[in-house]
């Protein structure tokens, strides 16, 4: 959460009534990101909220849970992957790469939403999930690079560790977003590993921070334009806003986004990640790539982890699995 602003030139726009119930409630606990120093007294709070642990990703035996330590990028340290697959499936799926959201500050790669293991056993599919380091800590590239790394390491055993067919989707939410459209560019410009589609939910891709939609919403909803700022200043340091950011740090910043693979894109209209995300959907279209992109009337941020049962986050459920469904079938 973040300090409330209200003097914005832009009006807000109004939350779906049913979450916006919801939210009055959900901000009363939530902290706030207003400095680099507030990140290490709120993140740990936030994070053992949402840790799912291994009876619970099992579901009950359907899935096989692993921890493993592979290699990291070059110079780094080692990076942690969990891997989750079907328990006895009689031929492997896809491979789900997740990368998990956070701000680029918090998070792990336990943060597993239900909704990854329901398209996971619909689809008999694998979830690979990766632990990368987190800012300020470490800046940029280490967090790219390591989901990079955790990548290929994905590519290359799949097979061998019976869980994939080849068919790697990658997927992303909030600043997940951001780093899976980052490592879809870094695939594509190192010739691999091969995507057979990227999903970008309601991603965080501009690092400038100066769009309608993060001033308009300034002060509202569970991660605004000064939470973003300090996320953005937590990855890149005073390089921020600047002329010299990398694609491969803010995707937005990509001036040629051609032969990435088919992409799904969904964020909300009330949301500070609005206007980037539909941008981002333009510019692969204006580069003759497939894009779906989705924008939910009156959504805020993260709306369907917050209130999964409101009818508007049953609707952006129900968008990601028709298309799953396409890409897959």
């Amino acid at each position: 959460m973040c300090k409330q602003e209200t003097n914005t030139p832009y009006p807000p726009v109004p939350f779906d009534p049913e979450l916006a119930v919801a939210l009055e409630q959900m901000l009363l606990g939530m902290p706030v990101f207003d400095s680099i120093e507030s990140i290490v007294t709120a993140r740990w709070e936030i994070a053992k909220t949402r840790v799912m642990t291994d009876e619970m990703l099992s579901r009950d035996g359907k899935f096989l849970v692993e921890d493993r330590t592979v290699p990291g990028p070059p110079d780094a340290p080692d990076i942690s992957l969990l891997v989750i697959r079907p328990n006895g499936a009689a031929s492997p799926g896809p491979v789900f790469y997740n990368i998990h959201g956070g701000g680029m500050i918090m998070g792990t790669h336990r943060n597993i939403y239900n909704e990854l293991l329901d398209w996971a056993e619909e689809f008999n599919a694998a979830i690979i999930s990766v632990k990368y380091r987190l800012a300020p800590e470490t800046k940029h590239p280490g967090p790219v690079e390591d989901c990079y790394a955790g990548l290929k390491w994905a590519a290359e055993h799949s097979e061998e560790m019976g869980i994939g067919s080849g068919k790697i989707i990658i997927i992303g939410r909030s600043a997940g977003g951001g780093l899976a459209a980052a490592t879809a560019l870094l695939a594509r410009d190192r010739g691999g590993p091969a995507l057979a589609a990227q999903m970008l939910l309601c991603p965080m891709l501009d690092d400038r921070n100066n769009t309608p939609s993060a001033i308009q919403g300034e002060g509202r909803g569970v991660w605004d334009r000064l939470a973003n700022k300090c996320g953005w200043t937590a990855l890149l340091g005073e390089a921020q806003g600047g002329p010299d950011v990398s694609q491969y740090a803010a995707p937005a910043r990509a001036s040629d986004l051609s032969n990435l693979p088919p992409t799904y894109i969904d964020v909300g209209a009330a949301e500070t990640f609005r206007d980037e995300a539909i941008a981002y959907a333009n510019n692969i279209w204006y580069a003759g790539g497939q894009a779906e992109l989705h924008v939910f009337s009156g959504v805020f941020h993260g709306h369907d982890g917050f209130v999964p049962q409101a009818a508007v986050s049953r609707d952006t459920m129900n968008a990601r699995i028709c298309w799953l469904r396409r890409i897959i079938m």
